[in-house]
């Protein structure tokens, strides 16, 4: 589980094909304890496993179905990418809770500079649509993000100076394709209303504990 808090920007060293996927060794530096293999990092959203590492990289691998849903398939030697270790217990959730399961992607329409600050413009794909409102949270290439506006399918983000500083949301460009989850709260609540016959009514909100 993550937070979509960007602890550090990650560049692509090698990419090399796999019997189904690829591996990647990403360049970058973290702060505190030391990596340890096996732990979870989320490489632009998408939670990967640290197979090996060295004092200023780590290896990790997709599988096809990642690379296909993900944008990662489209990574280059030299691309950056947002990286972000697990939570810890105890930890401070001071974005959203984010699981590094990419639902989508999405489509960048414009980087809008605003001052010290830019709005970032992404047309959402209708499957995720009903997932995204305004004041909501998505997580867009690992940043927890929070929906200014979303009209016409296309959510408007407004980032601000330290979100710019911290990622590389700024350098996005027209058409290019971002990782995209929704809140996970949003799809359980979904599920459990699919499941109840009926939908909801004044006697299921009762049972809620609403009064």
């Amino acid at each position: 589980m993550f937070t979509g808090l960007i602890e550090t920007i990650g560049t692509i060293r090698t990419v090399r094909p796999e019997v189904e996927g690829r591996s990647f060794i990403v360049a970058a530096r973290f702060t505190g304890e030391p990596l340890q293999v096996g732990e979870s990092i989320a490489v632009d959203g998408v939670c990967l496993t640290v197979e090996s590492f060295d004092a200023g990289s780590f290896r990790c691998s997709t599988s096809a179905e990642t690379l296909r849903r993900s944008s990662l398939g489209g990574k280059q030697v030299g691309g950056k990418v947002h990286l972000e270790r697990a939570l810890r217990l105890g930890d401070r959730l001071g974005g959203h809770l984010v699981q590094g399961h990419v639902d989508a992607t999405g489509v960048v329409r414009q980087v809008i500079p605003r001052g010290a600050g830019a709005d970032l413009v992404v047309e959402i794909p209708e499957t995720l649509r009903p997932y995204v409102v305004e004041k909501g949270s998505l997580a867009v290439q690992g940043v927890s993000l929070t929906v200014a506006a979303i009209p016409g399918g296309k959510a408007t983000f407004a980032l601000i100076p330290e979100t710019l500083r911290r990622t590389y949301l700024a350098e996005l460009r027209s058409g290019e394709a971002v990782n995209l989850e929704a809140d996970v709260l949003a799809k359980y609540v979904e599920n459990l209303l699919r499941r109840r016959e009926g939908g909801v009514d004044e006697n299921t909100l009762h049972e809620w504990g609403f009064e």
